[in-house]
């Protein structure tokens, strides 16, 4: 006989939604399946396999390897070098040819190395399928492939199964089934029968059974009501198929970047052929090879390839400090973020339930400690002094019951760490128990009735020396109802109910959930417990408020993001007023108030997109609920990160712009769904990545900067030289040199510059924000142009000298390229003087210097090398002409150039004033001051 259990959760009037299973009685649900407790015939099973098709999620057929590899050269730059390798081979340059390919080539395969395949998620959630299920047919039971399953199958279920479809139980024997993966509480959930009516989250279906869930305790009977895709995983799995994964703002930036050199190089190309057929008589061989050396020269082939390198070298900085990230561009995303969405348990809590108060009929206790540590002390509430715990006390008898009254052991590892074997409830008191350090006693377990959902409780009988107890703990309003007397100091005096439901309710609101414990005396030589036995007779003692404690350095987490603009929300399944209180501990915004899924559930796309903005605190929320969050924060322009463990978490992990996944508890589902993984599952690890996503942001501009001004000065060279009739200053393979491997070279020197000082004290960077800003155009415009006429004006004084091409080639050469390694200096900072402290403590800078010296000397002296890049020998002079003028230019970008508008101070002014006001802060380094 089941019974129907009522929630405040109903149907708002006037919708008349059909009944679900969860709603329905067993009888019920039998009927509207079609089905009965000896189960379905063979025939009638085979039918409804055809109807309803297999038990198992579809598979999407991804893309083949060859057509990811070729989707790489789908870039307007990319075209604009296989054109220029097409007309060097039609022109019979190969070598030409053959390095512009190689140049194309390496860019798809380092793009395409890093490309992560999303359909391993969905295999993911495939694999979380059971095998096998034991089903009952025809009276009979059988074990049948879990495809085979369909809608009104009758399925027996034992300890350790997993779940192969949804369903509605009809028998349970003490079931307990683990739902993290779907729902996100660690704590296992008790089964029933019982119907239950109103509107209920997953975690609150107590009679239902979910795919893909594991039976953790106890047995039971569910006939099946869904199957394949629309089972509640079937579902994530539409979810996860039909999310497009958003392009980084980086991404996008560098498209816009791309198509914008490409309209500035056609116009360039254009206007040159045209002029210099019409005007100049240049053979058309030679105009067509000018050209091409224009195009190469323009575009900046290293670029993706720098791009790439930096953002690893940000990977490798990240898994450093354990996190791993997935997917490369997710590195700069990190800097751009402005929102996180986190989970509570384990991410921001230790995932440790802690007794945090004792209520006693006399007086409450404050417990220290925030793990399963057995360190802290017991005071007194509002005081900070421990108590003395006397034998026979009140606190003493409590103590004692709730340490002997429990199936749960502490251990210790072998690095010193402290947990527990058992359920956490049962752990919590352990170490509460453990903290008090109550003398041992030689107790024996004489019997035992096991916690049972059903009553809500543990009991024991134990024999201390000549004293026989019976102990028992539970829920609270279970335990009530069994006591008619409570201890106190005076003895056992009458139950106050009105005391412990005020002091159970204040305790409440701090987020704590409350376990009882209660004691009698046992009838001497008994062997046996029953229920009956504790119907009488029974003193309450107290009761324990526990809750899993928010991580210490959670908390300064949240305050550097919210320092650093970033707002943080949390997303739990679980209650709204433990969320809330929770939400207070750790310092989140606005932690008064809380929206359940419930209430989300009954919102248009409207209300959703202000309640997003307005709640920090979402409670009882579902997997449909945090994709509709995510998707309603992006549509506000905002950065999002989403955090999450169970497949549950994987559709709003693969819709948010970074994914984050625990490492340690989080499935594999949502590791593969995720572009981040945290292999300590810890919030602050979020914070430190931030950081590092800003850092290598800053690092990316400083690159980017750093490489234009040398393909513009490369091109103007090639142009004043069309215009002035001069021989080619550069053949493309020199030009090539210059962009791919000197560049490539001295951007590492950049990629290793640390963190900004502010870099945790800004707002993230607006998405639309283009790489190229007024600042930026300036600055290439400004050196660009300064290193093409320093190049013009060298090779005008060497070409009366009666030097060779090859001679004189050679020189602007190394020219060009001292300029780039004295430009990377100037490129460090914006904001200060680039000759500071830290140069000396980057050593990357002085690494690259280094390898750059040594690739100078092999292409300029190594025959085979001279012969293959068209170069000679230099005299030592030559060398001493060169760094001379990159001196002068170096001194000329950082005194002169125009600040950036983020930085009102120019260098021309701070050089002026007194060294006093330069000089600041950590020893010798200059900084800009700001006017008085």
């Amino acid at each position: 006989m089941t019974k129907t259990i009522k929630t405040n959760n109903t149907t708002p009037s006037g919708d008349v939604a059909p009944r679900r299973a969860y709603q329905q009685t067993v009888d019920a649900v039998l009927a509207q399946k079609k089905s009965h407790v000896d189960g379905l015939s063979a025939a009638e099973a085979a039918e409804r396999l055809k109807t309803f098709g297999p038990n198992a999620l579809p598979e999407k057929k991804g893309k083949p390897a060859w057509l990811r590899f070729l989707a790489h050269f789908n870039d307007v730059l990319i075209f604009v070098l296989l054109a220029a390798a097409a007309l060097t081979a039609v022109m019979g340059h190969w070598v030409d040819t053959l390095v512009i390919l190689g140049v194309t080539v390496i860019n798809a395969l380092i793009g395409h190395i890093q490309e992560s395949n999303a359909e391993k998620s969905l295999q993911g959630i495939r694999n979380m399928l059971s095998s096998d299920a034991r089903v009952q047919r025809s009276g009979k039971h059988e074990t049948i492939p879990t495809r085979d399953l369909v809608p009104g199958d009758i399925v027996i279920l034992r300890a350790g199964d997993r779940v192969p479809a949804d369903m509605r139980l009809i028998e349970s024997h003490n079931l307990r089934v683990e739902e993290a993966i779907l729902t996100g509480e660690s704590t296992v959930v008790d089964k029933t029968t019982d119907a239950l009516e109103g509107e209920l989250p997953l975690g609150d279906r107590t009679n239902m059974l979910f795919s893909g869930t594991t039976i953790s305790a106890g047995g039971g009977v569910g006939v099946v009501t869904a199957t394949g895709q629309e089972t509640e995983l079937g579902h994530i799995n539409q979810m996860m198929a039909g999310i497009e994964k958003h392009r980084t703002p980086l991404l996008v930036q560098m498209d816009k970047l791309g198509k914008a050199i490409f309209v500035i190089i056609l116009a360039m190309m254009a206007a040159l052929f045209v002029f210099s057929l019409a005007l100049r008589d240049i053979p058309l061989g030679e105009l067509l090879l000018s050209l091409i050396s224009l195009a190469v020269a323009a575009v900046p082939e290293g670029l993706p390839a720098i791009i790439s390198i930096i953002l690893s070298l940000g990977v490798q900085a990240m898994a450093r400090q354990r996190a791993i990230i997935r997917k490369l561009p997710t590195v700069e995303t990190l800097g751009a973020m402005t929102v996180v969405c986190s989970d509570k348990t384990g991410t921001l809590t230790m995932n440790e339930m802690t007794v945090k108060a004792i209520i006693t009929a006399d007086c409450c206790y404050r417990v220290e400690g925030d793990s399963y540590e057995p360190q802290g002390n017991i005071c007194l509430e509002g005081s900070n002094e421990p108590v003395q715990i006397k034998p026979g006390s009140v606190l003493e008898t409590y103590l004692r019951t709730i340490d002997l009254c429990n199936d749960s052991q502490m251990i210790q590892d072998e690095r010193g760490l402290w947990g527990i074997t058992g359920g956490p409830t049962e752990g919590a008191l352990k170490v509460l128990a453990a903290k008090a350090q109550l003398a041992p006693v030689d107790a024996r377990l004489v019997a035992k009735i096991p916690f049972d959902s059903q009553y809500k409780y543990m009991a024991t009988h134990q024999k201390m020396g000549d004293v026989e107890q019976v102990l028992i703990t539970g829920a609270p309003d279970v335990i009530f109802a069994l006591c008619r007397h409570q201890l106190s100091k005076q003895g056992a005096v009458p139950f106050e109910p009105q005391y412990w439901e005020e002091e159970m309710a204040r305790f409440a609101r701090q987020g704590l959930r409350m376990v009882a414990a209660a004691y009698k005396p046992a009838t001497v030589g008994s062997t046996t417990l029953t229920h009956d036995d504790l119907r009488e007779g029974l003193v309450f003692l107290g009761i324990a408020g526990m809750m899993d404690p928010p991580r210490p350095e959670a908390i300064d987490a949240i305050h550097a993001c919210q320092n650093a603009g970033i707002r943080v929300k949390m997303i739990t399944g679980d209650h709204p007023q433990t969320a809330m209180s929770i939400g207070q501990m750790l310092g989140i915004t606005n932690s008064s108030q809380a929206m359940t899924g419930y209430q989300l559930e009954h919102m248009d796309d409207a209300e959703l997109a202000k309640a997003a903005v307005e709640y920090d605190i979402f409670a009882r929320t579902s997997p449909e609920h945090k994709l509709r969050l995510v998707k309603a924060l992006q549509d506000n322009g905002e950065v999002v990160g989403m955090t999450g463990d169970g497949v549950n978490d994987a559709p709003a992990l693969r819709q948010a712009d970074v994914g984050i996944a625990m490492g340690i508890k989080g499935t594999e589902v949502t590791k593969e769904a995720a572009d981040m993984v945290l292999t300590d599952d810890n919030f602050a690890t979020i914070a430190s990545s931030v950081k590092e996503g800003r850092r290598v942001y800053d690092n990316l501009k400083k690159t980017i900067l750093f490489i234009m001004p040398t393909n513009l000065a490369q091109g103007l060279l090639i142009i004043i030289a069309l215009l002035a009739g001069n021989i080619i200053p550069l053949t493309p393979v020199l030009i090539l040199w210059m962009n791919m491997a000197t560049s490539a070279t001295l951007s590492f020197g950049l990629a290793f510059e640390a963190a900004e000082r502010n870099a945790m004290n800004r707002p993230p960077r607006k998405t639309g924000q283009h790489v190229m800003d007024a600042f930026a155009v300036w600055r290439v415009a400004f050196v660009g142009t300064m290193i093409a006429v320093a190049a013009f004006m060298l090779e005008a004084w060497l070409a009366p000298r009666g030097h060779s091409p090859e001679f004189i080639r050679t020189v602007l050469l190394q020219m060009l390229v001292t300029a780039q390694w004295v430009y990377m200096i100037n490129c460090r900072s914006s904001n200060s003087f680039s000759l500071n402290m830290g140069l000396l403590r980057n050593k990357g800078i002085w690494l690259v210097s280094g390898v750059l010296l040594l690739m100078q000397l092999v292409i300029i002296y190594v025959p085979v090398m001279q012969t293959m890049f068209g170069t000679e020998g230099l005299p030592l002079r030559y060398w001493f002409i060169t760094l001379v003028i990159g001196i002068a230019m170096f001194l000329v970008v950082e005194v002169g150039e125009a600040p950036d508008p983020s930085f009102p101070q120019s260098r021309i002014a701070c050089l002026t004033r007194p060294a006093s006001l330069l000089l600041r802060g950590e020893g010798r380094r200059i900084v800009v001051r700001n006017s008085p």
